[in-house]
């Protein structure tokens, strides 16, 4: 074993995790249902968590702009990481079925029964976090400003007109996809959770959004007394989701799949991958 592999520094090269997404991909879109649908109410859950910590971090009114921002970013992380480590299947990381279906490995109907079933569940494990939290009265901490941080962030959420929205919701997905993307690259846990925290830390500092948090932020809100309905959810989601598919699937996904598994760019690489031996550890993380 190579003292790279063993320092933990012998991570997949970019053309190794396009493949190795394409095969994750494959494996996805062909899950049996019961299992995709019960992995992807865990991951609304997990989700809901890494919400959970931002709203606690921000709470805290002694911390500036920037810290409370960085620091409730870094808190939210949680989220991912539970997603990548523990296993479960998440909508907006799944956006990046669309390269395998540029690949021609997956069908229309399989992506869209990935993406429709996983979208729902997430659904409905975000909005049992959120009625666990409510009735566990986590809101009241620091003498109620919890709760209404939760609140004054799905209200500013609400207010969003329709293209900040829908640009938030592309941003957002991009680095998320990106960083479901480079914890693919990484064979620790500790290269995934390190590949995964900074990514997700900016895009919710930032102020970005992701559409499965909002599924916890919302009723979580509308239970505290929030003046919202489910048709400020109803547009909210509509919006952002849109903006999550286009920043997963066609910002990273398909411009990877443009990069390393269009036909052309496998046939021009491929004298290089012969003359060039491979000394990686070929041992699989899985």
């Amino acid at each position: 074993m190579t003292s790279a592999a063993v320092s933990g520094l012998d991570v997949y090269s970019p053309r190794q995790i396009a493949e190795r997404v394409n095969q994750f991909c494959v494996a996805k879109a062909r899950m049996p249902l019961l299992t995709l649908a019960m992995l992807g109410m865990l991951a609304g859950a997990f989700i809901g968590l890494g919400a959970l910590m931002f709203a606690l971090v921000t709470s805290d009114a002694s911390l500036g702009f920037a810290a409370s921002r960085l620091l409730g970013g870094l808190a939210f992380s949680l989220g991912l990481v539970l997603v990548t480590v523990a296993g479960a299947e998440l909508f907006t990381g799944n956006n990046l079925l669309a390269m395998a279906w540029a690949s021609g490995c997956v069908s229309t109907r399989e992506v869209l029964r990935n993406w429709v079933v996983v979208c729902l569940a997430n659904f409905v494990g975000a909005l049992g976090l959120a009625l666990l939290v409510w009735t566990s009265g986590h809101a009241a901490m620091n003498a109620g400003a919890v709760g209404s941080t939760v609140i004054a962030i799905a209200t500013t959420k609400a207010a969003l007109s329709a293209t900040e929205a829908f640009f938030r919701g592309v941003l957002c997905n991009v680095l998320v996809c990106m960083a479901v993307w480079m914890g693919l690259g990484g064979r620790s846990l500790a290269d995934k959770a390190v590949a995964i925290v900074f990514p997700i830390t900016a895009f919710v500092a930032a102020g970005f959004e992701h559409s499965i948090a909002n599924m916890y932020y919302f009723p979580l809100a509308m239970l505290l007394g929030a003046p919202l309905g489910w048709e400020d959810l109803a547009r909210n989601l509509g919006l952002v989701i849109a903006g999550n598919l286009v920043g997963g699937s066609v910002l990273v996904a398909l411009v990877y799949y443009t990069i390393y598994l269009r036909p052309a760019a496998r046939q021009a690489d491929a004298p290089l991958a012969r003359s060039v031996p491979n000394t990686a550890n070929a041992e699989s993380d899985d």
